[in-house]
């Protein structure tokens, strides 16, 4: 009985991330016709930024590259795009990692902020060039900030489950 409570604990706290990531592209919750008008936020970019600053191993690169494959099939973008970002973000993310000596959610966020901007910018240009979009520049600045502000209260939240997976903290 010990053996496979330690083993779901295991399994939950290796794939919680990837699961989370799949059902958030799958499930692309869509605020237009609620009273909610101007707010949207990149949970993915979160999910992917907070895991792979916070473990070494981070979600991993094949379920990000493929997960991003599924977004631009979802959201009807230029295959592969969104999985040029996520892998970027997980670079972004690494190099976050491996140059800081004192861990600070701060530090966290405003690198978070520098890294989405140009995540978008990359984006923006891309579809803009090649593939003439139409962009509304303040839906994409309003989705910038809410990400940006909901990095904080979900690295919190990830951060109690990861503490509950692993027996610290109860």
């Amino acid at each position: 009985m010990v053996s496979v409570n330690i083993t779901i604990k295991s399994f939950l706290a290796r794939n919680t991330p990837v699961i989370l990531l799949f059902t958030s592209i799958l499930n692309e919750i869509d605020f237009n016709n609620t009273e909610l008008k101007y707010f949207s936020f990149n949970f993915s970019y979160i999910l992917i930024f907070y895991y792979n600053v916070k473990r070494e191993n981070g979600i991993g690169y094949t379920f990000i590259f493929i997960a991003g494959l599924f977004n631009d099939v979802v959201n009807g973008l230029p295959m592969g795009l969104s999985s040029l970002c996520y892998l970027l973000l997980c670079v972004a993310a690494s190099y976050l990692r491996n140059i800081t000596l004192r861990p600070s959610l701060i530090k966290d966020w405003i690198f978070f902020l520098i890294t989405i901007f140009i995540l978008n910018f990359i984006t923006f240009t891309y579809l803009i060039l090649f593939f003439n979009y139409e962009i509304n520049y303040f839906d994409q600045l309003i989705n910038i900030l809410f990400t940006f502000l909901l990095y904080f209260i979900f690295s919190y939240i990830f951060g109690v489950y990861d503490n509950i997976i692993s027996g610290k903290f109860y």
